[in-house]
Protein backbone atom coordinates (compact mmCIF):
# COMPACT_ATOMS: atom_id res chain seq x y z
CA UNK A 1 0.00 0.00 0.00
CA UNK A 2 0.94 3.60 -0.43
CA UNK A 3 1.48 5.78 2.64
CA UNK A 4 1.31 9.77 2.30
CA UNK A 5 2.55 11.81 5.17
CA UNK A 6 1.64 15.43 5.95
CA UNK A 7 1.14 17.72 8.86
CA UNK A 8 -2.02 18.45 7.97
CA UNK A 9 -4.53 17.85 4.69
CA UNK A 10 -2.22 19.39 2.36
CA UNK A 11 -1.34 16.28 0.78
CA UNK A 12 -4.88 15.38 -0.17
CA UNK A 13 -4.42 17.76 -3.17
CA UNK A 14 -1.66 14.47 -4.54
CA UNK A 15 -4.32 11.91 -2.67
CA UNK A 16 -7.03 13.29 -5.26
CA UNK A 17 -4.80 13.31 -8.57
CA UNK A 18 -3.72 9.99 -7.43
CA UNK A 19 -6.93 8.15 -6.69
CA UNK A 20 -7.64 9.88 -10.12
CA UNK A 21 -5.34 8.40 -12.08
CA UNK A 22 -5.45 4.92 -10.64
CA UNK A 23 -8.46 3.69 -9.13
CA UNK A 24 -7.22 0.60 -7.82
CA UNK A 25 -4.66 2.05 -5.52
CA UNK A 26 -4.74 1.97 -1.92
CA UNK A 27 -3.47 4.60 0.65
CA UNK A 28 -3.03 4.63 4.15
CA UNK A 29 -3.27 8.80 4.77
CA UNK A 30 -1.37 10.73 8.11
CA UNK A 31 -2.19 13.82 9.64
CA UNK A 32 -0.03 15.14 12.15
CA UNK A 33 -1.84 18.06 13.15
CA UNK A 34 -1.64 17.05 16.67
CA UNK A 35 2.40 17.70 17.15
CA UNK A 36 3.77 21.17 16.11
CA UNK A 37 3.64 22.24 12.91
CA UNK A 38 7.12 20.54 10.36
CA UNK A 39 7.75 24.51 9.44
CA UNK A 40 8.41 25.34 12.94
CA UNK A 41 10.62 21.90 13.83
CA UNK A 42 14.23 22.16 13.99
CA UNK A 43 15.37 19.56 11.28
CA UNK A 44 16.45 16.48 13.39
CA UNK A 45 13.27 16.66 15.35
CA UNK A 46 11.39 16.50 12.28
CA UNK A 47 13.25 13.87 10.68
CA UNK A 48 12.96 11.99 14.22
CA UNK A 49 8.91 12.37 13.97
CA UNK A 50 8.92 11.41 10.73
CA UNK A 51 10.88 8.21 11.40
CA UNK A 52 8.25 7.15 14.02
CA UNK A 53 5.44 7.56 11.68
CA UNK A 54 7.08 5.35 9.10
CA UNK A 55 7.42 2.63 10.84
CA UNK A 56 3.58 2.88 12.39
CA UNK A 57 2.42 3.60 8.38
CA UNK A 58 4.70 -0.13 7.87
CA UNK A 59 2.74 -2.02 10.64
CA UNK A 60 -0.10 -0.87 8.79
CA UNK A 61 1.04 -2.35 5.47
CA UNK A 62 2.58 0.57 3.61
CA UNK A 63 5.20 -0.43 1.36
CA UNK A 64 6.17 2.53 -0.12
CA UNK A 65 5.93 6.41 0.83
CA UNK A 66 5.25 9.87 -0.33
CA UNK A 67 5.91 13.06 1.80
CA UNK A 68 3.26 14.67 1.07
CA UNK A 69 4.89 18.15 2.60
CA UNK A 70 7.40 20.59 1.53
CA UNK A 71 8.51 21.55 4.63
CA UNK A 72 8.91 17.62 5.93
CA UNK A 73 10.70 16.80 2.49
CA UNK A 74 13.59 19.00 3.31
CA UNK A 75 14.47 16.41 6.18
CA UNK A 76 13.86 12.92 3.91
CA UNK A 77 18.30 12.50 3.67
CA UNK A 78 18.04 12.70 7.51
CA UNK A 79 15.41 9.94 7.69
CA UNK A 80 16.13 6.22 8.75
CA UNK A 81 16.81 3.49 6.27
CA UNK A 82 13.23 2.07 6.35
CA UNK A 83 13.53 -0.42 3.47
CA UNK A 84 11.08 1.48 1.23
CA UNK A 85 11.11 3.62 -1.15
CA UNK A 86 10.34 7.04 -0.14
CA UNK A 87 9.65 9.97 -2.50
CA UNK A 88 9.54 13.89 -1.39
CA UNK A 89 7.45 16.92 -3.66
CA UNK A 90 10.24 19.16 -3.61
CA UNK A 91 12.24 17.45 -6.87
CA UNK A 92 9.05 16.58 -8.99
CA UNK A 93 8.81 20.52 -8.48
CA UNK A 94 11.93 21.36 -9.21
CA UNK A 95 12.25 19.50 -12.61
CA UNK A 96 8.64 20.11 -13.42
CA UNK A 97 9.11 24.13 -13.12
CA UNK A 98 12.91 24.25 -14.60
CA UNK A 99 11.08 22.79 -17.70
CA UNK A 100 8.89 25.49 -18.11
CA UNK A 101 11.83 27.81 -18.20
CA UNK A 102 10.21 30.60 -16.09
CA UNK A 103 11.24 34.09 -16.70
CA UNK A 104 10.42 35.35 -13.19
CA UNK A 105 10.18 32.85 -10.73
CA UNK A 106 7.95 33.31 -7.56
CA UNK A 107 7.86 30.83 -5.25
CA UNK A 108 5.46 30.93 -1.78
CA UNK A 109 5.74 28.37 0.73
CA UNK A 110 5.72 27.71 4.28
CA UNK A 111 8.87 28.92 6.84
CA UNK A 112 10.96 25.99 7.32
CA UNK A 113 10.69 24.98 3.11
CA UNK A 114 11.93 28.80 2.17
CA UNK A 115 14.45 29.60 4.69
CA UNK A 116 16.11 25.95 4.43
CA UNK A 117 16.96 27.37 0.83
CA UNK A 118 16.78 23.86 -1.05
CA UNK A 119 14.31 25.50 -4.04
CA UNK A 120 16.62 28.87 -4.48
CA UNK A 121 19.70 26.63 -4.17
CA UNK A 122 18.14 23.75 -6.87
CA UNK A 123 16.75 26.66 -8.91
CA UNK A 124 20.39 28.43 -9.28
CA UNK A 125 22.25 25.18 -10.30
CA UNK A 126 19.13 25.47 -13.38
CA UNK A 127 20.00 29.10 -13.80
CA UNK A 128 17.13 30.44 -12.45
CA UNK A 129 16.59 33.07 -10.20
CA UNK A 130 14.05 33.38 -7.65
CA UNK A 131 11.86 35.66 -5.39
CA UNK A 132 10.60 34.03 -2.07
CA UNK A 133 7.85 34.62 0.04
CA UNK A 134 6.79 32.85 3.41
CA UNK A 135 2.96 32.20 3.00
CA UNK A 136 2.82 30.35 6.34
CA UNK A 137 -0.71 32.20 7.63
CA UNK A 138 -2.41 30.54 3.97
CA UNK A 139 -1.69 26.92 5.47
CA UNK A 140 -2.98 27.27 8.90
CA UNK A 141 -6.28 28.89 7.59
CA UNK A 142 -6.38 25.76 4.79
CA UNK A 143 -6.32 23.73 7.46
CA UNK A 144 -9.22 25.05 9.40
CA UNK A 145 -11.46 24.94 6.12
CA UNK A 146 -10.71 28.51 5.28
CA UNK A 147 -10.82 28.97 1.80
CA UNK A 148 -12.44 32.37 1.31
CA UNK A 149 -12.39 34.93 4.30
CA UNK A 150 -11.86 38.30 4.00
CA UNK A 151 -8.58 37.47 6.46
CA UNK A 152 -7.66 34.33 3.86
CA UNK A 153 -7.41 37.15 1.14
CA UNK A 154 -6.05 40.18 2.99
CA UNK A 155 -2.72 37.59 3.63
CA UNK A 156 -3.12 36.53 0.49
CA UNK A 157 -2.70 40.08 -1.22
CA UNK A 158 -0.12 41.16 1.24
CA UNK A 159 2.00 37.60 0.22
CA UNK A 160 1.37 38.25 -3.70
CA UNK A 161 1.86 41.66 -3.96
CA UNK A 162 6.29 41.51 -4.33
CA UNK A 163 5.25 38.43 -6.97
CA UNK A 164 2.59 40.18 -8.83
CA UNK A 165 4.67 40.51 -12.03
CA UNK A 166 6.32 37.02 -12.30
CA UNK A 167 5.70 35.21 -15.20
CA UNK A 168 5.50 31.98 -12.70
CA UNK A 169 4.40 31.75 -9.46
CA UNK A 170 5.72 27.85 -7.63
CA UNK A 171 3.13 26.91 -5.27
CA UNK A 172 5.42 25.44 -2.74
CA UNK A 173 3.13 24.33 -0.27
CA UNK A 174 -0.01 21.44 -1.04
CA UNK A 175 -2.56 23.55 0.78
CA UNK A 176 -2.07 26.59 -1.64
CA UNK A 177 -3.79 24.85 -4.23
CA UNK A 178 -6.92 24.88 -2.85
CA UNK A 179 -7.03 28.31 -3.35
CA UNK A 180 -5.29 28.78 -6.72
CA UNK A 181 -8.21 30.44 -8.45
CA UNK A 182 -8.67 33.09 -5.30
CA UNK A 183 -4.68 33.90 -5.67
CA UNK A 184 -4.83 34.77 -9.27
CA UNK A 185 -6.70 37.71 -7.99
CA UNK A 186 -3.46 39.00 -6.82
CA UNK A 187 -0.87 38.47 -9.30
CA UNK A 188 -0.96 39.83 -13.14
CA UNK A 189 -3.30 37.96 -15.59
CA UNK A 190 -0.19 36.18 -17.67
CA UNK A 191 0.96 34.54 -14.38
CA UNK A 192 0.88 31.20 -14.51
CA UNK A 193 0.99 29.18 -11.23
CA UNK A 194 2.73 25.34 -10.73
CA UNK A 195 1.14 23.03 -8.74
CA UNK A 196 3.73 20.52 -8.20
CA UNK A 197 0.92 17.51 -7.10
CA UNK A 198 0.67 16.64 -11.23
CA UNK A 199 4.77 16.39 -11.44
CA UNK A 200 4.58 14.30 -8.45
CA UNK A 201 2.06 12.07 -9.55
CA UNK A 202 3.78 11.40 -12.47
CA UNK A 203 7.53 10.68 -10.80
CA UNK A 204 5.22 7.50 -8.86
CA UNK A 205 4.76 6.22 -11.87
CA UNK A 206 2.66 3.03 -11.87
CA UNK A 207 1.96 2.49 -8.12
CA UNK A 208 -1.25 -0.01 -8.71
CA UNK A 209 -2.04 -1.99 -5.75
CA UNK A 210 -4.65 -4.66 -6.39
CA UNK A 211 -5.93 -5.25 -3.37
CA UNK A 212 -9.33 -5.38 -1.82
CA UNK A 213 -7.98 -3.27 1.28
CA UNK A 214 -9.61 0.50 1.49
CA UNK A 215 -8.18 3.56 2.13
CA UNK A 216 -7.55 4.62 5.56
CA UNK A 217 -7.00 8.46 6.89
CA UNK A 218 -4.94 8.67 10.99
CA UNK A 219 -4.43 11.84 12.20
CA UNK A 220 -3.02 13.25 15.33
CA UNK A 221 -5.12 15.71 15.57
CA UNK A 222 -9.22 16.27 15.53
CA UNK A 223 -10.89 13.39 13.20
CA UNK A 224 -13.93 15.65 12.38
CA UNK A 225 -11.44 19.11 11.46
CA UNK A 226 -9.63 16.72 9.00
CA UNK A 227 -12.75 14.96 7.35
CA UNK A 228 -14.42 18.39 7.38
CA UNK A 229 -11.09 20.65 5.73
CA UNK A 230 -10.45 17.98 3.31
CA UNK A 231 -14.28 18.71 1.81
CA UNK A 232 -14.03 22.46 1.68
CA UNK A 233 -10.36 22.58 0.77
CA UNK A 234 -10.47 19.51 -1.82
CA UNK A 235 -13.63 17.86 -2.18
CA UNK A 236 -12.76 15.06 -0.95
CA UNK A 237 -15.26 13.58 1.43
CA UNK A 238 -13.42 11.50 3.76
CA UNK A 239 -15.89 9.06 5.88
CA UNK A 240 -13.80 7.63 8.81
CA UNK A 241 -10.15 9.13 10.32
CA UNK A 242 -8.90 7.28 12.94
CA UNK A 243 -7.21 8.82 15.73
CA UNK A 244 -3.56 7.88 16.65
CA UNK A 245 -1.47 9.39 19.76
CA UNK A 246 2.09 8.61 20.35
Amino acid sequence: MLGIIDWGIGGISIYKLLKQRTHDLSVLYFSDTGTTPYGKMERRELADRLDVLIEFLKTQGMSRLVIGCNAASTAIDDLKDHGIKIDGVIEPAVAATAKLNPKKLGIIGGRRTIVSGVYRKAFAANGIDVIQRIAQPLSGLIERGDTSSDNLRAEAKRILSPLKNCSHVLLACTHYPAIEELLKNYVSPSTKFIDPAAAVVRKLGNVSTPTSARDRFFTTGDPKQMSRSAKLAFDVEIKQVELVKF
